[in-house]
């Protein structure tokens, strides 16, 4: 009986033994396969990540190019448009031009597109007057002398009257520019005036000695460095900027007195620099009516229609001038960085 079952559990023993080794085998296969699953599904992921990523660059850059069209677009028609005249002339009418902000040569109140939207309007025969509409705390003599002078000019030329109506302000080298109106009209409450030139600038020469800064100017000729604000003010050199400041000044009390004649009403004070309300100035003479441009248009020159033919850059102009400007720099920048321009 021993001998029997000894056997048996010999046998058995490898069976079991089998049966255990072979478990862990059997586990493994679905472990490899979802492993293999989950691959498959990042891989796919990432490959429609990255075709959402394309599709949204693609719309990105139809979008721009579109943006662009349009902007080109834009530019071309609005470049059609020289900007001045904005209604028919065909009828009677007041030729309006417009004398605002600084008046300088860089600057839309510059002498030469004052200049040029003057002789359009005087050569217009169905306008009937010319009105110098003007809000300006005014800006350079000579763009002011400049304009003052084709003024008095075409008004000779054409036999057309011309009117200055100056609304908010006419200082300075804006009043320099309405004395050569036959009249002027303001509202009561206008900054007029302002006969006077003036020259500014800083002093820190004290400055750099407290901080114990040393200025070294080389010039050839004693005067080259004039009125330098790095050096101890030169007594010469001030009365002579002092010498030239009065001759302008000279200058602009003539035109004053040429352009008012006998209605100015003179007083110390009238060529000192000061400015009064539109109120006071028609008493001193420097104005001579209260009126807006409406009421000269309708009133003075019996022409209603009111035309503006002031001088304006169109859009293609002034992306022009600026990308001209951009390029210019950018040439200056890399020839000096070349070291080919004298410094």
């Amino acid at each position: 009986m021993n001998s029997d079952s000894t056997p048996s559990s010999e046998q058995s023993a490898p069976e079991h033994i089998l049966g255990s080794s072979s478990a862990p085998n059997a586990q493994s296969i679905p472990s490899q396969a979802s492993d293999l699953h989950w691959e498959r599904e990042t891989l796919q992921r990432l490959a429609m990540a990255s075709l959402e990523e394309q599709k949204k660059q693609r719309w990105w850059r139809i979008f721009f190019r579109f943006a662009w069209l349009i902007l080109v677009s834009a530019v071309l028609l609005l470049s059609f448009y020289k900007g001045g005249v904005t209604t028919s002339v065909s009828d009677p009418h007041t030729a309006v031009v417009q004398i605002k902000g600084e008046i300088a040569s860089d600057s839309e109140a510059s002498a030469d597109s004052v200049i040029e939207a003057l002789r359009s309007a005087f050569e217009e025969d169905s306008a009937k007057a010319v009105v110098l509409l003007i809000n300006s705390p005014g800006g350079s003599p000579v763009q002011a002398g400049i304009i003052n002078d084709e003024v008095k000019r075409l008004k000779a030329l054409h036999n057309k009257p011309v009117y200055a109506v100056i609304e908010e302000m006419g200082a300075s080298a804006a009043y320099y520019i309405a004395v050569s109106a036959d009249k002027i009209y303001v509202d009561k409450a206008s900054i007029v005036g302002s006969i006077g030139v003036l020259m500014d600038g800083f002093g820190f020469n004290g400055l750099m000695d407290k901080l114990g800064i040393e200025r070294r100017l080389l010039t050839a000729g004693e005067n080259k460095g004039f009125l330098d604000p790095f050096s101890a003010e030169s007594k010469t050199q001030k009365a002579f900027a002092l010498a030239m400041l009065e001759q302008i000044h000279q200058q602009f009390i003539a035109v004053v007195r040429e352009g008012r004649g006998k209605r100015l009403h003179e007083t110390p004070e009238i060529f000192s620099g000061l400015f009064w309300s539109g109120e006071e100035a028609i008493k001193l003479g420097l104005a001579d009516e209260l009126g807006s441009l409406d009421y000269v248009a309708r009133e003075v020159i019996k022409a209603e229609d009111v035309v503006d033919y002031t001088h304006r850059d169109n859009v293609a102009e002034r992306l022009a001038k600026r990308f001209g400007a951009e390029m210019g720099a950018g040439a200056v920048k890399t020839l000096l960085q070349q070291n080919l321009l004298l410094k």
